[in-house]
């Protein structure tokens, strides 16, 4: 991978991440087809950067309701604030487990196979599809209803299956409003990413990998700017948006991936 292909990726992750279209199912794609040789590892540790840099996105597009979270978190009261919270951190504890009993088969997952990527796009197709004939209502996500789409998320972790895609389709067919769960599936996930580079600062694995930094650095920002971008403008185009364009898109990119790896 040079510094011209981390740019590309870099963009791709960056729009992608706020659509129901799966940013790590596009990264994949986006490797094979730039014919990166990356080993599972260093192509993780790359995915891992890309997603770092769209959750920084996300703390900064959604910095007021951040700074009201933690202000009412502060203030020690059972609030909408407290409640909140513990709802993400409830969504947050399918992922945890899977991502430390399985983390090693899941690297093994981000090698370029993009006829698995293929698959699973089928399956995010059908999920935003179903969810598109759900009736839109008022109500706010449970704490049950935050431990299935929380389930929803860790299923995401497989490239293809779009995370917000899945937690945002599982929220609605739960009978959440389409905003709230919007807002519930973009912030569920900030913490999960700091806390993965976090275990990765501590353990040295980010440090031990051979990636150049550059290469790094460059998708890095170009995650970050894109997804600046992206989330001021994209968000209101899924609130507003029948998902079921989103799954038209998800079913032609997941036919095309497995034609392509077929033919190959």
């Amino acid at each position: 991978m040079d510094i011209l292909d981390a740019l590309i990726l870099g963009i791709i992750q960056g729009l992608t991440e706020f659509l129901p279209v799966s940013s790590s199912g596009h990264l994949e794609l986006g490797k094979a087809i730039l014919g990166d040789t990356s080993v599972p590892e260093e192509s993780l540790l790359f995915t891992v950067v890309l997603h770092f840099a769209t959750a920084l996105s996300t703390l900064v597009v959604f910095r007021k309701d951040v700074l009201e979270i933690i202000g009412g978190l502060l203030s020690f009261k059972w609030n909408e604030e407290t409640q909140f919270s513990l709802k993400i951190i409830v969504s947050m504890l399918p992922a945890v487990i899977v991502g430390l009993l399985f983390e090693e088969q899941l690297e093994a997952l981000f090698g370029g196979n993009i006829l698995f990527v293929g698959f699973m796009l089928l399956i995010t197709a059908l999920l935003l599809w179903l969810a598109d004939k759900a009736k839109n209502t008022g109500k706010k996500v449970s704490y049950s209803n935050a431990f299935v789409i929380g389930v929803s998320q860790a299923i995401a972790m497989l490239p293809g299956i779009s995370r917000s895609g899945a937690t945002i389709s599982t929220s609605v067919l739960l009978g959440n409003d389409k905003t709230k769960a919007a807002r519930f599936s973009f912030l569920m996930v900030v913490p999960l990413i700091f806390g993965k580079i976090a275990k990765d600062l501590l353990s040295g694995e980010l440090m031990a990998s051979s990636t150049d930094f550059s290469i790094l650095a460059v998708g890095f920002i170009a995650a970050f700017l894109a997804g600046l971008v992206a989330c001021t403008w994209m968000i209101s185009l899924v609130k507003k948006s029948k998902l079921s364009w989103f799954a038209i898109y998800c079913f032609v990119v997941g036919l095309a991936a497995i034609t392509f790896a077929y033919a190959q």
